[in-house]
């Protein structure tokens, strides 16, 4: 008698040549993910050869009840880690029957943006830094935390190993290798410094595919979570008092940055940020007030700072890049619940396209 596991796991190829294919999307909060599989009748690689479909707008909070149709204009493509085999993953954007992006489809606009011949002949690299903290599912509490209560304080988690101050490495470890094998260009993870908290991190990748990669390691791991049952929060304040928030640093270069002389168009960069602070804020993730505070290394919301290697400014410019007089900056404004296709297009529009 078969198993669950084994039917779960059973390898499709060896009887026919049909494939899973779980479309995403994500649904009206503009932080939550949706997604459901159909099947077609062979391998596909390129998501313009995939069909178009559809789904109830009115159960996601994305149309009304009278005219809910909503419609999955396939993206981009990705091996799915958990059906295997010739399976796979379509990150899609959503659109009316008409044709016109819904007021959540961000992808949209910042695909405009990205093929704009300015912005791709500076081939935009970013590298986004992914924070998130687990869960207990009954309690809503972060996983190694007595119920109720606090472990001891911080400092001996961020990158720490150990039973008494690494918890949820299962889960990080398999949302790592799950976004390798997917083909996203996932460079590394870390303990944080608040215990049951973690970071990875997606890149380098060149304009949209940065916002692709990170909403689908997202939906990896949010499957992940739901395996394991624990609950995934990108909040960036889980618990108030005196503990790191979270964010989603972004590391960014242009190819001018990264050419000899690079140092004064990151400066120049860096001020055209600064005039459009209150702009970024704004976009950079709900809730953000309660993270930027100017502890817990960051800056404080109103105000805009950059300094080399200060982990208390808005943007950080590494000291490699000082001395190598080129290189990348990092965005430290975004909140780990910040939507990558509204911030990697905003930084672009703003230090490649906007005129102060």
């Amino acid at each position: 008698m078969a198993l669950l596991s084994d039917l779960i796991n059973l390898n499709l190829s060896e009887t026919t040549e049909k494939v899973i294919v779980e479309y995403i999307w994500v649904g009206g909060s503009g932080m939550d993910l949706r997604s459901k599989a159909r099947t077609l009748s062979g391998p596909v690689s390129d998501p313009a050869k995939l069909p178009k479909w559809n789904y109830d707008g009115s159960s996601t909070g994305q149309a009304p009840g009278e005219d809910s149709e909503v419609i999955l204009y396939p993206q981009a493509i990705f091996k799915d880690p958990f059906r295997r085999g010739n399976n796979i993953l379509v990150m899609c954007d959503t659109y009316t029957p008409a044709g016109e992006p819904i007021p959540t489809n961000k992808r949209c606009n910042a695909a405009k943006i990205f093929s704009h011949p300015d912005v791709a002949a500076e081939v935009p690299w970013y590298g986004i830094e992914q924070e998130y903290t687990l869960l207990q599912k009954e309690v809503k509490w972060p996983i190694g935390w007595p119920v109720g209560g606090f472990p001891g304080p911080q400092g001996p988690y961020y990158c720490g190993i150990g039973a008494d101050k690494a918890w949820g490495r299962d889960i990080v470890d398999a949302h790592y290798k799950a976004c390798l094998y997917a083909g996203i260009n996932i460079s590394g993870i870390n303990g944080e410094v608040m215990p049951g908290q973690w970071e990875y991190q997606v890149g380098p990748s060149v304009g949209i595919s940065a916002g692709n990669e990170l909403w689908v390691s997202r939906y990896i791991l949010e499957r992940i979570t739901e395996i394991a049952g624990v609950v995934l929060s990108f909040d960036p304040k889980p618990i108030q008092g005196d503990w790191n928030g979270a964010g989603a640093h972004t590391n960014y270069s242009t190819k001018s940055m990264r050419n000899d002389g690079g140092f004064e168009v990151i400066k120049k960069a860096i001020e055209k940020l600064g005039l459009r602070h209150k702009e970024h804020i704004a976009a950079y993730g709900e809730g953000n007030e309660r993270r930027l505070t100017g502890r817990h290394e960051t800056a404080d919301i109103n105000t805009f700072l950059w300094g080399v290697a200060n982990r208390g400014a808005s943007i950080r410019v590494g000291r490699d890049t000082e001395k190598a007089g080129k290189g990348y900056f990092e965005d430290r404004r975004p909140a780990s619940n910040m939507d990558p296709y509204v911030v990697t297009s905003m930084i672009a529009e703003t230090t490649i396209l906007w005129k102060p």
